[in-house]
């Protein structure tokens, strides 16, 4: 099935149209008025797969991918322009430009957390290259790979775009075919098999993968603003957002008061019994919430801890006096639950920080410039916020991707564009007159070549 699906979308793509820019700009409009037309049934699925309340849905997902569609369509011929270059002087009568072209056949994976936004997103840089595309939504929100399925049949014909759906099997048979580019969304351990299997065929790869996500609160930070963020980056989509705060390291002459401050935002956000509120969520499946309990030291609880598996929830947690021997600490987290450590020396926690693998997100929160400029100089990590977490992903003027562990590439907006683009070096070079120079017999000119190239 697959081999003759991409088959037919290789086809498809010699035969050119995906080359024109109007047909470019013409797939993204109709994307753009399904999107809208589903709004409601995309929202529900949302709700019914992740508890995600329709505020967030809209916010992270829906609202996300149509000012993604805007943004394209309002930049995109400037984009697909050939870029003028300038041309070293030896290079007589010479133009040089570069052109983007479309890699042609691509796949994207798009994981559980926001099912519907890491698989569009992508989809909408890779229709604005000129790519064919094959998605594989997550298996593990049924609703949502339901209602992605139904938009993109009834507005793409399927060796334009496609959507296939099952499990690792089929996940398998995708990675290992030969695309023309592979987007992969998704844990890090997966993350490897992919780039494994895409390298026996040379294809190129872009991997969003995660890690966990560190934030240190200096002595000098606005308290007020610090908790209330951290709460909200943290437990934003019950905590299943890969550029979530994974853990806290607060200065010791403010951790108390911090903890205090931060519970009482909990309580704000979610009243009294979270489990009852209508904007917290819920973990995706039996599987990740199993996996999350173990995580919940009940001797180190601050606030929190609850849960119900026959419901997949877990209590916004918080858990105090963590240390690096707890199994909290060992992989990203990807939930609800935020490990709290306690510092002195800002030095002594950049070096923890980069004893471990890069992280996907970085967060500092101080008023000193001087601390500001320190930790994000010396940290290595894919992006970040300072007094703030995870607004550095909501916008299309920067691109967002991680280093190392945390991931390959980025995209959003622009990048997303040249993610899907391969750009083509091109030298126009006049015939009126040829600089003998360059061509044999050589004689002595090398003490000209030497005066030109130095």
């Amino acid at each position: 099935m697959v081999n003759e699906l991409l088959k037919k979308q290789k086809d498809f793509f010699k035969k050119g149209y995906t080359s024109d820019i109007d047909f470019r700009l013409n797939s993204l409009g109709k994307l753009r008025k399904s999107i809208q037309y589903y709004e409601k049934d995309i929202l529900e699925a949302l709700q019914v797969d992740l508890g995600k309340p329709h505020f967030e849905g809209y916010a992270t997902e829906v609202g996300y991918v149509l000012d993604s569609i805007s943004y394209m369509e309002k930049n995109l011929k400037k984009w697909t322009k050939d870029k003028k270059v300038k041309t070293p002087i030896h290079q007589a009568l010479t133009k040089s430009f570069i052109r983007y072209e479309p890699y042609g056949t691509v796949l994207i994976i798009g994981p559980f957390n926001y099912p519907f936004q890491l698989i569009i997103e992508p989809m909408i840089g890779a229709i604005a290259a000129g790519n064919t595309v094959i998605l594989k939504p997550s298996q593990d929100t049924v609703k949502t790979e339901a209602i992605i399925k139904r938009i993109i049949n009834e507005v793409f014909e399927e060796e334009y775009i496609s959507v296939i759906t099952g499990g690792r099997e089929v996940t398998s048979e995708l990675i290992n075919s030969k695309f023309d580019y592979i987007f992969f969304t998704g844990s890090v351990p997966v993350g490897k098999i992919v780039m494994e299997a895409a390298s026996k065929n040379l294809v190129p790869v872009t991997l969003e993968l995660g890690g966990k996500s560190p934030v240190i609160v200096h002595k000098d930070s606005n308290l007020d603003k610090a908790a209330k963020r951290i709460m909200w980056g943290k437990f934003i989509n019950t905590g299943q957002t890969c550029v979530a705060p994974d853990y806290v390291y607060i200065h010791k002459d403010i951790k108390d008061e911090l903890l205090q401050k931060m519970k009482e935002v909990l309580i704000e956000f979610y009243g009294d019994k979270p489990k009852n509120s209508e904007d917290y969520g819920k973990i995706v499946n039996t599987r990740q919430f199993d996996r999350l309990v173990t995580l919940i030291d009940e001797d180190k609880v601050f606030y929190g801890g609850n849960y119900d598996r026959e419901e997949l929830y877990i209590e916004p947690t918080i858990l105090n006096n963590v240390t690096w021997m707890d199994k909290v600490m060992e992989d990203e987290i990807f939930g609800p639950i935020l490990p709290v450590m306690e510092y002195g020396d800002i030095n002594k926690v950049i070096d923890i920080i980069n004893s471990n693998p890069k992280p996907l997100s970085f967060y500092i929160f101080s008023e000193n410039e001087r601390i500001q400029n320190m930790t994000i100089d010396r940290i290595s990590f894919g992006g970040g916020c300072i007094n703030d977490t995870i607004s550095h992903v909501a916008t299309p003027y920067m691109p967002f991707g991680g280093v190392g562990n945390s991931g390959i590439g980025s995209y959003h907006g622009e990048y997303s564009f040249y993610t899907f683009s391969h750009a083509k070096s091109i030298i126009k070079k006049s015939t009126i007159f040829d600089l003998n120079l360059i061509f044999p017999p050589y004689k002595d000119r090398i003490n000209i070549l030497k005066k030109v190239l130095k």
